[in-house]
């Protein structure tokens, strides 16, 4: 028999009925929290399937419209493209980053033809997708040359406004790129282009798949510590979140999400900017290869993501985004 007296306050009282429960619950997700990653590859009439990320696909730009059909069907505010460039396009120098008739170009021209505003277009600003060794920027002697990367990064940036991209991205870790970048935007016109500054990337074991994805798997000579962020750091975080910030960022990133969501509660708290999470491949994979092989719960995709919201991201890149209707219900 249980004697002792309890308080007069029950917390368990909220939760005993699912209506109670949702009248006191203090986060949500809807549509409009999520960006959709759409990899892109060239061909015609191919939805090629990428063997480390399970129900994830690379398009073929004639498939691309039925993705932004059902993103916009689905409520989503934004797209994010990403290309699989042909390792024959690849050099050096990554310059097919500047064709204007790359992966990507081609990709914003025909959803801004078709579909004019009415979902976002988010690009990547960074040579990794173009270069032969794999790498974010330009290489000498195995280090990663900043200012000289800067240069091409500028350049990058501004065909992808010239042809309509809503959102540029700059995920390549360079000092100083986002004021550079801003200026040359402004000076030529696109003042209203806004830039999501992939502020803290950490260099991440969890970025297998995504390389996968992008064609870069194999190509990377060494590693990317000396460009991103040392996971071991959080203080580093607000600094260089307060340059770009300062430089004229719209929005940043944290990259990764799950393992990084005390770094998105600790920029969110310092800086009150909007601030957006990935999901990256890695998190994707290991929930979807788990859920499919029974060891957890198909709910653990809901959990991770909420914890996203929970930590003061504003929006999510997440490979999930175009299965809300499934995740949410």
């Amino acid at each position: 028999m249980i004697t002792g007296k309890y308080p007069s306050l029950r917390l368990r009282r909220s939760r005993k009925s699912d209506w109670s429960r949702r009248l006191v619950e203090e986060n949500n997700l809807t549509p409009n929290d999520f960006i959709l990653p759409v990899f892109l590859i060239d061909g015609n009439n191919k939805k090629q399937a990428i063997e480390s990320m399970p129900d994830v696909y690379r398009y073929s730009l004639d498939k691309i419209t039925f993705i932004v059909d059902r993103a916009i069907k689905k409520g989503l505010p934004m797209i994010a493209l990403f290309p699989n460039t042909q390792k024959k396009k690849k050099n050096y120098l990554g310059t097919e980053a500047l064709n204007e008739d790359n992966l990507v170009c081609k990709a914003i021209r025909l959803i801004k033809k078709k579909y004019k505003n009415e979902i976002g277009i988010m690009c990547d600003v960074a040579l990794d997708p173009y270069t032969s060794h794999g790498h974010d920027g330009l290489i000498k002697n195995n280090y990663i040359l900043n200012d000289e990367t800067n240069k091409i990064l500028i350049d990058q940036s501004l065909l992808q406004a010239q042809m309509g991209c809503d959102v540029l991205a700059p995920s390549d870790m360079m000092d100083g790129r986002i004021g550079e970048i801003r200026k040359s935007l402004d000076k030529n016109g696109f003042k209203m282009t806004q830039i999501l500054s992939y502020a803290v990337k950490y260099a991440s074991g969890f970025y297998g798949p995504f390389r996968d994805a992008v064609g870069s798997k194999g190509l990377l000579k060494g590693d990317k510590k000396n460009y991103q962020m040392d996971f071991r750091n959080s203080n580093e975080a607000l600094r260089e979140v307060a340059l770009d910030v300062k430089e004229g960022a719209d929005m940043v990133m944290v990259k990764p999400g799950l393992p990084y969501l005390d770094i998105i509660r600790l920029v969110k708290d310092n800086f009150k900017i909007p601030v957006m999470a990935y999901q990256v491949s890695g998190e994707y994979s290991l929930l979807s290869n788990g859920i499919k092989k029974g060891t957890i719960d198909d709910h653990a995709i809901l959990e991770s993501l909420i914890s996203f919201k929970r930590a003061g991201a504003n929006a999510i890149v997440s490979y999930y985004a175009d299965k809300l209707d499934k995740i949410l219900k």
